[in-house]
């Protein structure tokens, strides 16, 4: 096998180039193969694999930087730099990140996971090169789905004033930014780029400049010029920001895109290539459900369908079928994804409603700005959001929603552990950031028939609200308790003395279970169902504090800012006599893994949580 020859970076070089096409082959079969037993991205990381390639050929690793936006299609990249062993344990815990890491590798420039980063680091990245004197080149790959977060064209706009070597890959694998793409095209190209043009461009414009009419002579050439590209070259929003636009290019062959890398490394501004990719290539199933691939579970090879037969509801589900009920009670609801209808289950509304159906991209900012407008002129948007995502858009919920106290509401998905992404993606910081925010009131059902509640709730509430739930199975245990949602009012499950658990949201299951095994040690111990975490419900608190010499908070978010800091924080201030024990993530970033084993490794299972409640009781 081909791919036996690469043990380290740069090992790729020793391939012959009519073996290119089959080495994409055994990339292709081998991501195929490993990712259906681990799970991961596979859809981007087949449609970028001779794209890869390219780069690893053209340029010398880890002296060179690639800058991955998002990081999901690197996982060639991290075949090509020795990484082969790695994927066995790929987003295992301890094992390989699905994503760049710094700490993995130094073929690893800089850690991404979240959208529309890489320019603006890979400037960075250029900039200290500049600045230390130093010699390498820069790459920073973006997808197109990327370009809609404004951060990249923020970017974009100080790249353009650059008088130095900085390449940016356009990855699409989606839409087409223009259909002029043909021969002209090429020719301009590769003239434009060559070592001649270069030279008598430069040599022209300046012995044009030092005649008497020189600069209205250049101005008319460069306008004449400007006016012959925009017929021609697909990238004349590029080229007007000051951009060098190449392409497009088809991302499947090796050898072209190996070509027009060298040719963008000898310019002295920043340049953009415009790669045409296809989005699961190579292996059908991917090819024709792209979506599905794009985070895939454990799979059978042949067929592409998921071994791990889905059973219950997940909380997106229940979403999903409650929002399509609201929708259809009432024409003010309108819903707002930034990329994500499937992952979101904004899906369904957008078939049914699809006038009061917005996909902004991906784009949490504007998603936000953009509810507040919607809410503004007397609609009740619904933002729905994975929890890492939503952190994105914090100055935007401060400032555009809250200080006018509008009635957007924040559907936030994944909120806590989520697994295997690892630290960028983790929804465990929710709680912290949004509690900040005067004006913000937040809530966690404990079941999938509280997040109902919840949402209707929600959408007759005249101020901002959030409702985080978990990725995974809806909980449906705890049915026989469904005392009507009221404001910032928690709800008395079990009522006993001794100890009192005081859970939020996803940790209600965990506390019923180790209430259950706290009894079984003949402890009496109430349940509470926190409910709102903002404001906290104070009366229960002190009813809490006169009956228990012990409550415990439990949450799945970090300590720092969290529910239990505010519990404490209360209990300090009215000098209750009670004991306050916080179940809560550290704080710090949680690396990637299955939930329960990362649930095990950072306390917060029922195992863990039942053996610091005596532990704590003992001491009393």
């Amino acid at each position: 096998m081909l791919l036996d020859q690469i043990k380290q970076p740069n090992d790729i070089k020793k391939i012959s180039p009519r073996d290119y096409p089959a080495l994409a082959a055994e990339i292709r079969e081998f991501l195929v193969n490993k990712i259906s037993v681990t799970g991961g991205h596979l859809g981007s990381n087949l449609g970028a694999v001779e794209l890869t390639m390219a780069l690893h050929l053209v340029l010398d690793l880890p002296q060179d930087k690639i800058v991955w936006d998002v990081g999901h299609q690197s996982y060639t990249h991290k075949l090509l730099t020795g990484r082969r062993e790695g994927f066995e344990h790929l987003r295992k815990y301890g094992g390989m990140s699905g994503f760049p890491k710094r700490k993995e590798s130094e073929c690893d420039s800089f850690d991404t996971g979240h959208s529309s980063t890489s320019i603006s680091a890979g400037l960075g990245l250029v900039k200290a090169r500049d600045l230390r004197g130093e010699d390498y080149t820069v790459v920073s790959v973006i997808g197109d789905g990327s370009l809609t977060g404004g951060m990249a064209y923020e970017a974009l706009n100080n790249a353009a004033r650059l008088e130095t070597n900085f390449i940016i890959i356009l990855n699409d694998n989606n839409m087409s930014i223009s259909e002029n793409v043909g021969g002209v095209s090429k020719y301009l190209n590769n003239i434009r780029t060559s070592n001649a043009y270069l030279d008598v461009k430069d040599g022209i414009y300046y012995a044009i400049r030092n005649t008497r009419y020189g600069e209205p002579v250049v101005a008319g050439i460069r306008r004449a010029k400007n006016s012959l590209k925009q017929l021609v070259i697909p990238g004349m929003m590029f080229e007007d920001m000051g951009i060098t636009y190449l392409g497009p290019v088809d991302g499947h062959d090796t050898a072209a895109l190996v070509r027009v890398i060298r040719e963008a490394k000898r310019r002295k501004n920043a340049v953009l290539i415009h790669v045409l990719t296809k989005k699961g290539k190579g292996y059908p199933p991917a090819e024709k459900h792209p979506a599905r691939f794009h985070g895939a579970e454990p799979f059978d090879v042949q067929t592409g369908v998921p071994l791990k037969k889905k059973m219950k509801a997940n909380y997106t589900d229940i979403f999903s079928t409650v929002m399509m009920k609201l929708g259809q009670r009432n024409d003010r609801i309108v819903a707002i994804t930034a990329a994500m209808p499937d992952g979101t289950g904004l899906k369904r509304f957008s078939h049914a409603y699809p006038d009061r159906f917005f996909d902004v991209g991906i784009a949490e900012q504007h998603a936000v700005t953009f509810a507040a407008g919607l809410a503004a002129g007397g609609l009740r948007p619904v933002v729905a959001v994975y929890s890492s995502f939503l952190q994105r858009a914090y100055d935007q919920i401060l400032h555009d929603v809250c200080i006018q106290n509008l009635p957007v509401i924040f559907a936030i998905d994944r909120a806590g552990l989520v697994g295997s992404d690892g630290e960028t993606h983790q929804g465990i910081f929710d709680l912290s950031y949004l509690s900040s925010i005067p004006n913000m009131h937040i809530c966690a059902p404990k079941n999938k028939w509280e997040l109902s509640d919840m949402l209707k709730f929600a959408v007759a509430f005249e101020a901002p609200i959030a409702i985080r739930y978990p990725r995974g199975e809806a909980y449906d245990g705890l049915a026989q308790f469904r005392a009507p949602v009221e404001y910032g009012k928690a709800e008395m499950l079990y009522e006993e003395e001794g100890i009192a658990l005081l859970a939020v949201g996803s940790m209600v299951k965990t506390a019923e279970a180790a209430r259950l095994r706290l009894k079984g040690r003949g402890l009496s111990c109430t349940l509470v169902n926190a409910r709102f975490v903002k404001p906290v419900d104070e009366e229960m608190i002190e009813r809490l504090a006169r009956g228990h010499r012990l409550i415990v908070t439990l949450e799945e978010n970090v300590a720092s800012g969290g529910f239990g800091e505010r519990v404490r924080t209360f209990a300090d201030e009215k000098e209750l006599p009670a004991q306050i024990l916080s179940v809560t993530i550290p704080d710090e970033y949680v690396e990637h893994g299955n939930v329960e084993l990362l649930k095990k490794e950072i306390g917060i299972d029922e195992d863990t949580v039942t053996k610091r409640i005596l532990e704590a009781w003992e001491q009393k």
